[in-house]
């Protein structure tokens, strides 16, 4: 049976001026997979993520949502058709706590508009739902804690948490274990294989032993282009890929 695609991109570039950015990129993600996108600095990796969450419009192409077209929609009606990133900078609530931040993540996904004169803390669904992600992301001594206060480590784990809160089932994560030690990365590639099993994710990673360990399949991006798509051994045996990139990282 064929995979059921959940998010193409066809020929999609991105300009900004005359520089061409992203330079006709096609991509097929298919539903329930792990898709690792890789490739050099400046390559567009976040880019690429930017046109598809609805932060930048693209300049070409098309890109689709479960058969629907989405460039150039706003961020939050992208988001709202099921599709949820975060991003390699953490970009949390850093004046409220833990807890706050998934309360205002879940409201949307548990049926609730945001309303300045009704208080969240009597949605109790909204509260049992903040309080099961705690204990999946270990923050459940930290719920109270404001979010500028976490490590860095925690914040990233929230981060994903609020992701996830959303209700999406594509999830985007723009290089989730930037900046950790091999222990906090292992931690976080464990908190993603525990929280993610039914959604669609895919990452953008330059830690190779994270993509060849959490990877069904793998995409190179190289001056704007995708290069290849396969399997991690596809990818890891590519003659074109090793001398664009990979060189003799994965040997």
């Amino acid at each position: 049976m064929t995979a059921r695609s959940v998010l193409e991109l066809k020929n999609v570039k991105k300009n900004f001026g005359k520089a061409e950015i992203i330079r006709g990129a096609n991509l097929d993600i298919h539903e329930h997979e792990r898709h690792v996108i890789i490739g050099p600095n400046g390559a567009g990796k976040s880019t690429l993520f930017h046109l598809i969450s609805g932060r930048f419009n693209i300049s070409g192409g098309e890109i689709k949502l479960f058969g629907e077209n989405i460039h150039n929609l706003p961020a939050h009606k992208i988001n709202r058709k099921g599709l949820s990133r975060s991003f390699q900078v953490t970009n949390l609530f850093q004046n409220m706590t833990v807890m706050q931040n998934l309360r205002c993540s879940l409201l949307w996904s548990e049926g609730h508009k945001y309303s300045f004169w009704k208080s969240v803390l009597g949605q109790k669904a909204v509260t049992a739902r903040a309080e099961e992600l705690l204990e999946q992301l270990n923050l459940t001594a930290q719920a109270n804690t404001q979010a500028s206060l976490l490590t860095y480590a925690e914040q990233r784990a929230l981060e994903i948490g609020c992701t996830i809160a959303s209700g999406a089932k594509v999830i985007l994560l723009d290089e989730p274990t930037a900046g950790m030690s091999r222990t906090e990365a292992n931690d976080v590639v464990e908190l993603i294989n525990k929280m993610t099993g039914e959604n669609t994710l895919i990452l953008v990673e330059h830690d190779l032993n994270v993509v060849f360990g959490i990877a069904d399949r793998i995409s190179v991006l190289v001056y704007g282009e995708i290069i290849a798509t396969g399997t991690p051994e596809e990818i890891r045996n590519n003659k074109a890929v090793q001398e664009a990139y990979l060189g003799t990282e994965v040997h």
